[in-house]
This record gives structure tokens, sequence and C-alpha cells, in this order.
């Protein structure tokens, strides 16, 4: 049998974990199983509750142990949303809690980010930027890390799909007003949506899950983008976003790689034609390159290289934390 790892994506859809192993060769086996949890973990006062991490984590980390015929755990990195700005008490209280509950010796903390860029180019110099409903870039010339936005839909995430679907709903409410900068076609789209113009601010303003609200509109931008001007314009805005985005993190020396992974490269051509034009001038010594993987991947490569003492990439008191829980 086999010393085990288990990789953990705590994201806004919930908890993905795998369970993998490291031969007595030093060769890696797994994924040997996965397991999902569709319940986000919470967030409150001191930032992302460690216990309901744990009371999700635990029951699936001992099934799968007992599935794979682990005979030890070592080694757990989690990789969680919200990490940099929300993870104090995450650090202080679960490289401890797993070490008494699972046995494990090192504990790696990452930001979402980190993991994204990870899952997407490996141990690779370059800058990625991870665009779904929010937006935010990060780099690494494998000596640091360095990250650009991801300050949410008040404050920036500028070009992710919180910021185009604003963007089409006020370019809607201009053609419903008769103000320049509307959009007939948007404004169509919209009230098909959500119903009449002046009844928007009372499905949006209200709701909780407003970013996601408004990122629901995204696609309806770039549905219009072929044959809207305003709309191709907006697509055309968030692509130098998510451009200056990605210059902000990306080493300025060598051949870098580019990615951009999440959700919002679903819109396709509307948005990926303009970005690409957008990086070809910004980066021009960069090379733009299709994501490998998703953030679990980026868990499961973080894992590997700390269980197998590969592991090359820059830590970071923020961005990746790694701690050995001593014996006893």
């Amino acid at each position: 049998m086999s010393t085990g790892f288990l990789a953990v994506d705590s994201g806004g859809s919930g908890l993905r974990i795998v369970v993998g192993a490291v031969g007595d060769s030093g060769g890696v086996r797994g994924p040997l199983g996965r397991r999902v949890s569709r319940e986000p973990v919470r967030t409150g006062a001191r930032g992302i509750d460690p216990g309901h991490l744990l009371g999700q984590l635990l029951p699936m980390a001992r099934a799968l142990i007992t599935e794979s015929g682990v005979t030890r755990l070592d080694t757990v990195v989690v990789g969680a949303a919200g990490l940099a700005t929300l993870g104090d008490a995450l650090r202080a209280e679960l490289p401890g809690s797993l070490a008494r509950e699972l046995g494990v010796r090192t504990v790696a903390l990452v930001a979402d980010a980190v993991t994204a860029y990870v899952g997407a180019l490996g141990p690779r110099a370059g800058a990625v930027v991870a665009a779904g409903t929010g937006l935010i870039a990060v780099g690494t010339d494998l000596t640091r890390w360095r990250r650009a936005d991801g300050w949410g839909h008040l404050l920036g995430d500028c070009g992710g799909g919180a910021w185009i679907g604003r963007a089409g709903l006020e370019a809607a409410l201009r053609a419903h007003d008769g103000r320049a900068g509307g959009s007939a076609p948007l404004l169509a789209r919209a009230e098909e949506r959500f119903g009449p113009a002046a009844g928007l601010p009372g499905q949006v303003y209200p709701r909780s899950d407003r970013p996601a609200v408004l990122a629901s509109f995204a696609p309806e931008v770039a549905a219009c983008a072929a044959t809207d001007p305003v709309a191709a314009e907006i697509l055309g805005a968030a692509a130098r976003h998510l451009a200056d985005s990605a210059a902000a993190v990306c080493p300025a020396a060598g051949e870098p790689l580019v990615a951009v992974t999440g959700g919002l490269t679903r819109l396709g051509d509307p948005l990926l034609v303009p970005l690409g034009e957008e990086l070809a001038k910004r980066l021009p010594q960069a090379r733009w390159t299709d994501a490998e993987g998703d953030p679990l991947d980026g868990s499961v490569r973080v894992a590997t290289g700390l269980a197998t003492g590969s592991f090359t990439l820059p830590t970071d008191d923020r961005m990746l934390w790694v701690t050995t829980v001593p014996d006893g």
C-alpha cells in the first residue's frame, strides 16, 4: 500500500476533493477517487469558516481513504476562494486539525487563483486570467507571485462576467431612456429576461447573489455583438481589461505563457477574438495557450509536487502557504 495525498478545491459552487497516492518508487498513482459537495464553505466574521470546511471535508476524505486503500495520508492541499484576504482562521486552525484527524504532516493552503494558474500552466512562468463571474489575474516568474484585480464587482473584477452583464444592462436602460450609448437589441433581451426595464433595479439591487445575476446577462451581450456595435464595444472593453490584468502580472523576461480560464471563455469569439488582439499588442513576448486543467487539477499538481519532493513553485504567506505539522 502507499502514502496518500488529498487535494481540495473549495469555491463558490462547493467542495471537490481527490485522493491520490505516491508509490515506494516515488511514482504517483491517482486520482484514486473523487468526492463532491455542492454546499459552499461559509464565510463569517473570522473569514473562511474552518469548522464548516472540516465538517464537509473529513467524512469525504475518510471515505476516499478507505475506498482507495491508502495506508497513510501525509499531504493535504486546500485551494480556497478568498484565501488571500479571508484565510487567517484557516491558517491558524486547519493544519493542526488535519494532523489530529487524518495524521497529515504537510498542509498547503492555496488561493484559488493560484490553483487555477497551476492547473492551467503547471510550474512554468507566465500569467493566468481566471475570468468567470469575477476576474483575477495571477502571474509568476517562478520566484514570486503577483496578482491583479479580484476586488469584487463593486470595486473591480473589470472585464469579468458581472462587469459585462452590468455594462449590457446599463446600455439597455440608456436605450429605454433615450440616452446616447443605448442599445435597442440589449433592451429587448433585458426585458425578455428580467421583465419591464423600469423594474430592473428591483431585480438586481436586493439580491444577495447580485454578481451572479449581473453575470447571467453576459451571454446576451455576446449574442448581440455580431450585429450591435454597442454590445461589440462592451466586449472589446472587457478584452482590454483582461489584457490589462494579464500585463500587470506577466513576467517581462523570456517567453512567458498566458492562459485564460473560467466560464467567461464560453462567450466564444465575440470576446476571445478581441482578447487575442489585445494580448498580442500588450504582451508581444508572451505565448497565448489553452489551459491544461482547472483549479482542482492545480491542487493535485501542488499536492503531487509536495508529496514527491519535486515542488518548485514559490511560496507566499497569502497566496501559497505551506507548513509542516510537528509530530506529537
